[in-house]
């Protein structure tokens, strides 16, 4: 139906890549696609999805082999969570969040903290939470109030944390909490192990998309950590978290441009079997108009993400590329979304059909990793810095 997506291989390609893109498809079309109606209808959280994808070494991509990772590109990474969110953009999201938590260990955690728990995170076993926003912080990282207090050779956290996607379904946590009133240098980072006492979570959030992203809120009441579970310095909470959004930010857009692909894919094909004055709506100049529209609108989205992962991967700064990814590919599924619920008509407004599904998804990916009214303030002060 001239929807298929041909994946870029990085330079220098020794066929492992292209090997990824292969497997991720058979796995997003074959095991993933026919679970997704239904697990969504429910809310259900999919471990199993997370388990296929783990054993399969989808969760350890980007990241090095000396610590369990598949030592692939950023690129390589972001095209296979657009290809699993192309299926099922809640499994996207939640692969996309795992790896976020991974690069906070791996680019920042001690060589002791790398090795009690980097086998777990890239290994398939685990699942990880991002335990950043608040209640009352959530573009806003500086007005984190949760606290850990030193006690001794440890510490003790208390607050709550909101809008954690793999909520109470995660094995650990990557928490950001206040260690100082310093505004700039008064946040640490530590890894929370699901098992710990005291840790609790609110009840799922009942969202308008992305139902089986089980989203919660995780709550602390005087969780007691030890200081080895610290990531990096004390007061280095600030830095670490911004330069990981850059890269959770990527994915995100990955996970935008797989919804806006899967959006165009139900639409052309709809448009060329939906009969109306006896031919196909796709014959009329203005479907082919609006099709073609939708599909510049993902191959723009796919052209940011794979630009700033280019920068990423040759060691360069694209903090400012990746906020343009963002509000590009997840603008761009906004309205790529819209436009298949227009194409499907009165049949697109109901839940027999994924458009409509694929549009509650979309509209989240404007507002978390940063809102894309948040992305403009970054674009537009790096341009004049």
């Amino acid at each position: 139906m001239g929807t298929t997506v041909d994946r870029l291989l990085p330079p220098d390609d020794d066929g492992v890549s292209e090997a990824l893109f292969e497997l991720t498809r058979e796995i997003a079309t074959q095991k993933l696609a026919p679970l997704v109606a239904e697990a969504e209808e429910k809310g259900e959280f999919p471990e199993a999805a997370y388990r296929l994808l783990g054993m399969s070494g989808l969760l350890s991509l980007p990241f090095p082999e000396e610590h369990g990772g598949g030592a692939q590109p950023y690129q390589t990474y972001l095209q296979v969570v657009e290809e699993i969110a192309t299926a099922w953009p809640s499994v996207g999201v939640g692969v996309s969040v795992h790896t976020l938590t991974a690069n906070v260990v791996e680019a920042n955690g001690g060589d002791e903290l790398k090795a009690r728990w980097l086998p777990g995170i890239l290994g398939g076993d685990w699942l990880g939470a991002y335990c950043l926003s608040e209640p009352q912080a959530g573009s806003d990282v500086s007005g984190i109030a949760t606290r850990a207090v030193r006690d001794g050779d440890g510490y003790v956290v208390n607050g709550t944390k909101q809008w954690i996607s793999n909520g109470s379904c995660a094995d650990y946590y990557i928490l950001f909490a206040r260690t100082s009133e310093d505004p700039t240098r008064g946040l640490s980072v530590f890894v929370v192990p699901a098992d710990a006492d005291g840790l609790g979570f609110g009840a799922p959030e009942r969202k308008m998309g992305l139902a089986c992203d089980v989203t919660t809120q995780v709550l602390f009441d005087a969780v007691r950590l030890p200081a080895a579970q610290r990531v990096g310095d004390e007061g280095e909470g600030m830095h670490i978290a911004l330069a990981a959004l850059d890269a959770g930010r990527l994915g995100i857009a990955a996970v935008a441009t797989g919804i806006a692909q899967a959006a165009l894919a139900h639409a052309v094909a709809y448009a060329g079997e939906r009969e109306q004055f006896g031919a196909t709506i796709g014959t009329q100049q203005g479907m082919q108009f609006l099709l073609a529209d939708m599909a510049a609108d993902v191959e723009r989205a796919r052209a940011t993400y794979l630009h700033a992962a280019r920068l990423k991967d040759a060691g360069r700064p694209f903090s400012r590329q990746a906020s343009i990814a963002k509000l590009t590919a997840t603008d761009a599924a906004m309205r790529v979304t819209t436009d298949a619920v227009q194409v499907l008509g009165g049949n697109g407004y109901t839940r027999e059909y994924p458009v409509e599904r694929l549009f509650r998804d979309a509209k989240v990916t404007q507002i978390f990793e940063g809102t894309n009214q948040i992305q403009r303030m970054v674009i537009g002060r790096d341009l004049l810095r």
